[in-house]
């Protein structure tokens, strides 16, 4: 019998990803679904750059690229992060990717040995364990609160730490929270990391959208000492409708950035070609499709912040940013396991259980769905609380 790798033992496949399947398979027999689980932005991406994808093709575009990315990306990435995170890095510190988790992915190999444990806060992304684990590394979640908007602290990041932690993942604005780090706590959080010789990956793909005026904050621009310590990363897929893509990049500390490239090289080597000319447009071009994605998004929170407050046995978090509701469900007796299931068969509705979050007792709203489908989902759930509270 083929025995498979020993890295793979206990590796579970994402939960976000499992329910959407799921989804679809219902969609396809024809049973109307209101999704909420969805990961990426509903909207079109933009035409500019959908042109600037097809003008490369039509160009020729189609060979292989230098490994980490075409020059005029990387130099434009070294210009966004000027202007939007006032971070001073050279093309040689950037590292183009497929996608953002492929950024995370390849960070935490050339930074883990086995045994180093890597400290993020919970609830946090599906994946960060999982590609803490793969990299040999020990995951170590830090409990976080929801009176604090599940923001990880100083006190609590000292509290966890050991004689091997050697990586922080910090992640604002949060999936699945949509907490936005206040500059102050990143500041106490950047002297914990210089003090205490932690590398730190700034996990930023949701930096653009951000509501109710609030402002991003990259920890890396809190001085030169965490600069140097300190992976930023980031991608096209959220701000532009552009998760097919596959682009992802950071800027980090050139030893950080020349190891990448050498994983990256004997791995999936350059990003997608004609992806990265889309990216280089849609870093470059005309930036009002954000503005109006970001407005919209801030309308479908509302709306279903105030819904889902509405029903009975639901106490959703009101998110600072992303394009998610972190709702406390623990009265209804479920796991949330059972009760996204539940939603699912009885009121055809998708949602994403808090437990792959390590947030159980609590489910995921995605609102990168329209207005309509955000009234008809909140019209199910609400019908299927009185259908048991008759029971």
């Amino acid at each position: 019998m083929l025995r498979l790798s020993d890295r793979l033992q206990g590796l579970s496949s994402s939960l976000t990803l499992d329910i959407t399947a799921r989804c679809l398979a219902l969609k396809k027999k024809g049973i109307d679904i209101v999704n909420f689980a969805a990961g990426e932005p509903d909207f079109p991406t933009p035409p500019f750059i959908r042109q600037a994808t097809t003008r490369a093709l039509e160009e020729g575009f189609t060979r292989y690229t230098p490994v980490t990315g075409i020059p005029e990306l990387k130099e434009a990435i070294v210009e966004k992060f000027r202007r939007d995170n006032q971070l001073s890095y050279t093309p040689s510190q950037i590292v183009v990717s497929c996608g953002a988790k492929h950024s995370l992915y390849n960070l935490l190999q050339v930074l883990c040995n086995r045994g180093d444990e890597v400290i993020f806060g919970s609830p946090y992304w599906v994946s960060y364990p999982e590609l803490v684990r793969l990299a040999g590394g020990t995951p170590v979640t830090a409990p976080t609160e929801a009176g604090h908007f599940f923001r990880l602290t100083r006190k609590e990041i000292e509290r966890h730490l050991t004689p091997k932690t050697k990586v922080l993942i910090l992640n604002s604005p949060a999936n699945p929270t949509g907490g936005v780090y206040e500059k102050e706590e990143l500041e106490e959080i950047a002297e914990v990391a210089t003090s205490k010789n932690l590398f730190v990956i700034s996990d930023e793909i949701y930096e653009k959208l951000i509501f109710d005026g609030k402002k991003h904050y990259a920890i890396a621009s809190f001085g030169q000492e965490i600069m140097e310590r300190t992976a930023t990363v980031n991608g096209v897929s959220k701000a532009y409708a552009m998760t097919g893509f596959r682009i992802g990049y950071f800027g980090a500390p050139l030893e950080v950035a020349e190891a990448v490239g050498k994983l990256q090289s004997h791995s999936t080597s350059n990003p997608t070609s004609l992806s990265q000319k889309a990216a280089l447009a849609a870093l470059t071009g005309d930036q009002s499709d954000v503005v109006k994605m970001v407005n919209e998004f801030e309308k479908r929170r509302d709306r279903l912040y105030n819904g889902l407050k509405g029903i009975a046995g639901f106490k959703p978090l009101r998110p600072e940013g992303a394009f998610y509701i972190f709702c406390d469900v623990s009265s209804f007796g479920f796991s949330s396991s059972e009760l996204a299931n539940r939603f699912l068969d009885e009121a055809r509705v998708a949602t994403i259980p808090g437990e792959g979050f390590g947030g159980d007792g609590y489910l995921r709203f995605s609102f990168a769905t329209s207005q309509e489908k955000i009234d008809e989902g909140l019209r199910n759930l609400a019908q299927w609380v009185k259908q048991i509270a008759r029971h």
